[in-house]
């Protein structure tokens, strides 16, 4: 099967004639745009089309070309949907062990059952946990208002499976297995999308599939799983409408007598691109984003800057002699209406519950504050859009303040290195108890670790370097979109290294390090028209980095489900010094 390596779309700019300094970086493999690299079509690189088998796999496998054609089709989503399919086997079995509040658990499954029935977060005793789970039935869910850190949208997913399942460990983490599934399916259909190959957006989903720190999350109920879904759905709906505009610009595009499309400056500079759905759908999904964790707001500047970008480059690809002017005249503005105030609306409507009663926590602050002082400058606003403000200020307050030492915090340097992953759940079982060896010389272990696969992110320390090369010497948008998530995700959090943080966080990213990865294999598969000796070389190599990675995934999974294993194999998967 042949794969669309990353050499197979270039960069798309019109010609220019190379300058000094572009000379200069030819050496490091830079390639202006000049008229060889041009040679594909305009429509090509406007549209580029999706890549199919070659003709030889199918008439080795003795498949006509009907058939061929027919199974190509639907392996654009049964492939994906496959893939999807073992990501949820393996995220929904045994969901509901441990039988325990893990880590964070603590907050967020109390907090979205007492959302979920009531509107708002409520203040939980203390030593409620082990009630809820020997007795969920008959815990009353406190009408006190509790002080909580963190908007609502990811405890009302979390909340919508306790009130299917219950207020059980099966229940709570229901919707986060669900969409750490659903995210799996939608990377492999990003993937497609990106690298126009089934094969590199499945193989991008599987790479996902077997992420330890993302299957983890999956099966723990925590806010950075739902954050790193609404991270990926806006993502990938911003790569549909950059196809959706694209494909208008090709088709408002005169063509010649040979029914070649050709570049035209009016055409470029002054087409509007209509209605796009899609990019007010990705300002929906970033303000769900917004509405899980705030670092969501990092993610929407950084996408709204790209997209312009994206609409920058698909107008100088057509011709526009002024492409700046153009996207400022008619882009720029259809682009912030698409997404900040959308986004800022979907935010506000996640608060609903919190609005509409007169119990959660600073909810009555404005009215407090009118009896005090008449209502002061800010009067004339609604009452709970005053409460609100004044309760996210003190939530900022909190966030920029925490310090507290905590022992599995980590500098967001280490993360992608996995220096220091965080340990959910721990505990020592003695001989012949919790499927402890009633013959082994020492007690068991039986953890869950928030470790992602180790292969897969040192992989990975190579990929983001070789897709900033491509992004930087080849011009390629789709390096570009990868290094640019992954820094909307990672790069904030060194803005906060005094604060506490933890290396899960990285999850929001995880995807985009697979896409990576992906692309970094896509290039050692080779380029289309590669000699059969460099593509055998290639397939070899690339097939045992994969099969690494699987075995890597296979050989901790004790540690992501919470196995009970002797001590001695505990120890063996102590890598490193700082995982214990």
């Amino acid at each position: 099967m042949t794969s669309t390596a990353p050499e197979a779309l270039e960069g798309q700019h019109t010609v220019a004639e190379p300058s000094s300094w572009q000379q200069r970086l030819r050496r490091f493999g830079y390639r202006p745009a000049t008229t060889s690299s041009l040679s594909i079509g305009l429509r090509e690189r406007l549209v580029p089309p999706y890549t199919r088998p070659s003709p030889r796999l199918w008439s080795l496998l003795g498949v006509s070309p009907a058939v061929a054609d027919r199974l190509w089709r639907l392996a654009s989503w049964g492939g994906p949907l496959l893939v999807a399919l073992v990501a949820g086997a393996l995220r929904f079995w045994n969901l509901g062990k441990p039988h325990a509040v893990i880590f964070d658990e603590t907050y967020y499954a109390k907090d979205s059952w007492a959302l979920i029935n009531q509107g708002y977060e409520g203040a939980w005793p203390k030593d409620i946990d082990k009630t809820i789970l020997t007795a969920p039935d008959t815990v009353l869910v406190p009408t006190d208002p509790g002080y909580v850190v963190h908007p609502p949208v990811g405890k009302w997913v979390i909340g919508i499976g306790e009130k299917i399942f219950g207020f059980e460990p099966f229940g709570w983490r229901f919707m986060v297995a669900l969409l750490g599934t659903l995210s799996v399916l939608m990377l492999c259909r990003i993937g497609r999308r990106l690298f126009r190959s089934t094969f590199l957006g499945c193989l991008a989903g599987a790479l996902l599939t077997v992420d330890g720190l993302h299957f983890v999350m999956s099966r723990t109920a925590l806010l950075d799983q739902v954050l790193m879904f609404f991270v990926l759905a806006a993502f990938g709906c911003l790569v549909v409408d950059r196809d959706k505009a694209r494909a208008r610009l090709a088709a408002a595009l005169p063509e010649d007598d040979e029914g070649v499309l050709r570049p035209d400056a009016s055409v470029a500079e002054t087409l509007r691109l209509g209605w796009r759905p899609w990019r007010l759908a990705a300002g929906v999904m970033l303000g769900l984003a917004a509405g899980t964790k705030w670092n969501g707001l990092y993610v929407m500047a950084a996408f709204g800057l790209m997209a312009v970008l994206w609409d920058l480059g698909a107008r100088r690809t057509a011709g526009a002699f002024r492409p700046y002017a153009a996207v400022a005249r008619r882009d720029l503005v259809p682009a912030f209406v698409s997404v900040v105030p959308v986004a800022i609306a979907t935010y506000l409507a996640t608060w609903t519950g919190w609005i509409a009663t007169d119990k959660g926590y600073f909810r009555n602050w404005a009215a407090e504050q009118d009896k005090l002082n008449g209502g002061g400058t800010w009067g004339w606003l609604p009452d709970w859009l005053r409460s609100l403000w004044h309760y996210e200020t003190e939530v900022y307050k909190f966030h920029v303040g925490l310090s507290t030492p905590h022992t599995y915090e980590s500098n967001p340097w280490s993360w992608i290195v996995l220096g220091r992953p965080v340990s959910y759940f721990y505990e020592s079982p003695a001989p012949g108890t919790a499927g402890c060896p009633a013959n082994a010389a020492e007690k068991c272990a039986q953890e869950v670790l928030a470790l992602g696969t180790p292969l897969l992110w040192w992989a990975a320390c190579f990929a983001i370097l070789y897709v900033l090369w491509r992004w930087f010497f080849r011009r390629d948008w789709r390096a570009g979109a990868i290094a640019c998530a992954i820094a909307a995700g990672w790069a904030p959090w060194f803005l906060y290294q005094n604060r506490t943080i933890f290396l899960f966080y990285a999850v929001v990213f995880v995807p985009f390090l697979c896409l990576a990865v992906t692309m970094m294999i896509g290039a050692i598969l080779g380029p289309p028209g590669s000699s059969e000796r460099r593509r055998t070389f290639g397939a070899v190599g690339a097939g045992v980095l994969v099969l690494l990675i699987v075995w890597n995934f296979i050989y901790f999974w004790p540690l992501y489900t919470g196995q009970t294993i002797p001590m001695d194999q505990w120890r063996n998967r102590m890598w490193l010094d700082t995982w214990v």
